[in-house]
């Protein structure tokens, strides 16, 4: 496999991380997933060409909530952050968390906002139907990061720092019932990591 080719996905324990993988190598792009105690220094071996961050079920903060190595914000390549993801950088980067004391499941109709290339060839005089499902929100971004989506329950549902090429998502984008999560993924993958589909000698299954 030539170098820069690959996607590490830091998994947090999300039911549907295997979705994320299988949407990244539908798209042409090979794809693995580690356990969140991959440390960052593990992952720079790996040459990765970007990375994303997975959902979960826990709360950030708790004390046995999985944690995140910043670490993996300094390996000089895009990284994608999904629901617990967000909430980790929000929480570990100097942003403010607020708390529900329930989830919230199911549709929600999003907003973008301002130029994200995460949005590129979606309508934005519209809003797009995403798929939530979270406890956990951030409130306030953290320094350096830009609103880039918004819903009628969350003001933060998507937030970028574009210097970092660091990205933020608080729905899902892998699974069908977000209309433009295809897209959304792709547009990381091409135009945010500027990565190629290459020919496959793995499958996408």
């Amino acid at each position: 496999m030539e170098a820069q080719t690959k996607v590490i996905i830091i998994d947090y324990g999300s039911q549907v991380t295997q979705l994320i993988a299988r949407r990244v190598r539908e798209a042409g792009v090979y794809s693995e997933i580690h356990p969140c105690i991959v440390t960052a220094e593990q992952v720079r071996a790996m040459n990765p060409a970007a990375v994303i961050l997975s959902g979960g079920p826990a709360s950030v903060g708790e004390a046995d909530a999985p944690t995140l190595d910043k670490g993996l914000l300094e390996l000089g390549v895009p990284v994608l952050a999904i629901c617990y993801g967000m909430q980790l950088l929000g929480h570990n980067l100097g942003g403010q968390l607020a708390t529900s004391e329930t989830r919230e499941y199911g549709p929600a109709d999003l907003t973008l906002l301002g130029d994200c290339p995460l949005w590129d060839g979606i309508d934005k005089a519209a809003s797009t139907r995403v798929w939530m499902s979270h406890g956990d929100k951030v409130k306030t971004p953290p320094p350096g990061f830009a609103v880039v989506g918004r819903t009628a329950t969350l003001d933060v549902a998507a937030m970028a720092d574009e210097a970092r090429r660091v990205y933020a998502v608080q729905f899902h984008p892998e699974v069908h019932h977000t209309e433009e999560g295809t897209r959304i993924i792709n547009n990381f993958l091409f135009h945010v990591a500027r990565l190629r589909p290459c020919p496959r000698s793995w499958s996408a299954r």
